[in-house]
């Protein structure tokens, strides 16, 4: 397993319970989480005193209880990188720290490259690898759905400091969009995407990642350049393995392109218990001669 353990604005301080009790900043919630199917001691007071809790419904959706009243939003930085939090309806607070991890491999794979590096980011969310490429000097094509989620990448820009560097703000249908870049002839560089699990189209047809997910992949090798950086995906979906995801970039891109694949779970750290807990899945297509990925 991958773990982002670099951070220093977030922490996992316990698990237990179906639940995750977590700092942003100087903010303490309670979020569930449907990893954590263990019932350990609760030891920690702050589990009973955490500024927020999210509470799930048996109807589905939940509910966010708050201790005390919380900014609409508050500040908490990844080295160079800054990014607006708020608690919204989903349980979410528009960032997901164990992607960090990822920030790091891809701008070190842009800084290293020798060459101007063209990135498209789809399903690109409040924009953490948007900032982590940008910062690390690539073009960027940022590309959503919603309309808010690509502002709140744009306000995540404008607090790191990164307003002026070459970033296109989209907000569109992703697959629509990979058509129309092909028909243009735009090519890319490296692609990152972080595709939901469940969805629906824009003609409200029914979208299941793992269903999808190869032909999607397959698409967006449409855009890449002659000479590609990386292409990564990343998946939530419990039903869809790690390996899985790497060999379909496997069959999708080395044939055509060489290099190598590689696959993991991703996770962040847990203060009371020194573990990782696993937070998702990544599988990661890169050039020849890349260096294996750090643990």
């Amino acid at each position: 397993m991958r773990t982002a353990n670099n951070w220093k604005d977030y922490k996992i301080l316990d698990t237990s319970g179906g639940e995750k009790l977590e700092t942003w900043g100087n903010v303490s919630l309670v979020r569930p989480d449907p990893q954590i199917i263990w019932n350990t001691e609760r030891t920690d007071p702050l589990w009973k005193n955490a500024d927020g809790h999210y509470h799930r419904s048996n109807q589905g959706g939940g509910k966010w209880e708050f201790r005390k009243r919380l900014p609409e939003s508050w500040n908490i930085s990844y080295g160079e990188l800054t990014f607006n939090i708020r608690p919204t309806g989903f349980k979410h607070t528009g960032l997901f720290p164990e992607q960090a991890v990822n920030w790091d491999f891809m701008a070190d794979k842009i800084r290293n490259a020798g060459r101007e590096i063209n990135v498209l980011n789809l399903f690109a969310y409040t924009g953490g690898a948007t900032l982590a490429c940008a910062a690390a000097g690539a073009s960027v094509c940022h590309v959503d759905a919603s309309k808010g989620m690509v502002q709140w990448a744009r306000d995540n820009a404008a607090a790191s400091g990164l307003t002026e560097k070459p970033i296109r703000w989209i907000v569109d249908d992703c697959e629509k969009f990979i058509a129309r870049e092909i028909r243009r002839g735009r090519k890319y560089d490296a692609v990152v995407m972080d595709p939901p699990s469940y969805g629906r189209g824009p003609g409200g047809e029914v979208w299941k990642l793992e269903n999808c997910v190869y032909d999607l992949v397959k698409l967006c090798s449409g855009v890449l350049s002659d000479d590609p950086l990386f292409f990564l995906i990343n998946s939530y979906t419990t039903g869809l393995s790690p390996s899985v995801m790497g060999y379909i970039l496997g069959t999708v891109l080395t044939d055509k392109f060489g290099g190598s694949v590689s696959f993991d779970e991703i996770g962040l750290p847990v203060k009371s218990t020194g573990m990782t807990l696993p937070c998702g899945s990544t599988a990661i297509w890169q050039q020849r001669d890349a260096a294996p990925l750090p643990r």
